[in-house]
């Protein structure tokens, strides 16, 4: 039985935990170390069996706490060959974190984790689509300027899917950022917006991919409310009925107890 925790979501910090059959690895390390040990033990998550963590790119709020935390728990860190020479470079992590770049798929304990590359302006970002033990499929997929086809076959393939929500253009448009920061946002290799995850993940439900959780929400440009009700509105008018043809959720920004089981 796979279940993903999220512990921590949205431009304040990222991390995201996996479990099945008793082994468990992190998706980004967005946080503190304590704060992120404090998170999986509030989700009664055992640290000791976690064992890796698949960093998306070098960016504060996907690996602030990378170092402490991988050499504490003694984790392996994947990452893109960009991604970690990017960590290397800008001392995020140390010579005394083992580290192990992903070309495309890579076994770690039970699961298999498999790399695609995502437009961001990061040195070589990605998501990731994770092969559970018991053969269930599960993709993490934030930080993109826009969806890929490449990015939208892997979701196509998941159970599960974790999809960025970042802001409300009118919002962001209207709101107290500098225009350069604005422009770099809405740009190809910046975030998500409400109105485009929700395109994307209605699209995806009329194929067969049904349940997803909306990720990477801005605190200044957005809201969980905003974010649910426009994918909610999309789902609506293409005819599908939540629960039935769908699940949607949002990720809070800290966790709260929510484990997805899938």
């Amino acid at each position: 039985m796979a279940k993903i925790v999220p512990l921590f979501s949205g431009s304040k910090g990222n991390s995201y935990c996996i479990e099945c059959s008793g082994e468990g690895i992190l998706i980004d390390a967005g946080r503190s170390c304590k704060q992120i040990v404090t998170a999986l033990e509030d989700n009664e998550i055992d640290v000791k069996r976690i064992h890796s963590v698949f960093i998306t790119h070098e960016h504060s709020d996907h690996c602030s706490g990378l170092d402490v935390l991988a050499r504490k728990l003694g984790l392996t860190v994947y990452g893109s060959a960009g991604t970690i020479r990017a960590l290397r470079n800008s001392g995020k992590i140390t010579g005394r974190v083992k580290t192990q770049v992903i070309e495309t798929g890579e076994a770690a304990g039970g699961f298999f984790v498999e790399r695609t590359n995502t437009p961001h302006d990061a040195a070589e970002s990605c998501c990731y689509t994770v092969t559970a033990p018991d053969g269930r499929v599960c993709t993490v997929a934030t930080d993109m300027g826009y969806m890929t086809d490449d990015v939208r076959k892997k979701l196509g393939e998941s159970d599960f899917c974790v999809v960025e929500s970042n802001h409300d253009i009118n919002m962001l448009r209207c709101g107290p950022y500098p225009y350069v920061l604005k422009r770099r946002i809405l740009s190809d290799v910046g975030h998500l917006s409400n109105i485009s995850c929700a395109q994307e993940i209605a699209n995806l439900a009329q194929k067969g991919t049904v349940r997803f959780l909306l990720a990477h929400l801005s605190r200044e440009n957005n809201t969980p409310e905003l974010a649910y009700q426009t994918a909610m509105c999309e789902f609506l008018q293409m005819g599908m009925k939540p629960d039935k043809d769908f699940t949607l959720d949002v990720a809070p920004e800290v966790t709260m107890g929510k484990k997805f089981i899938y």
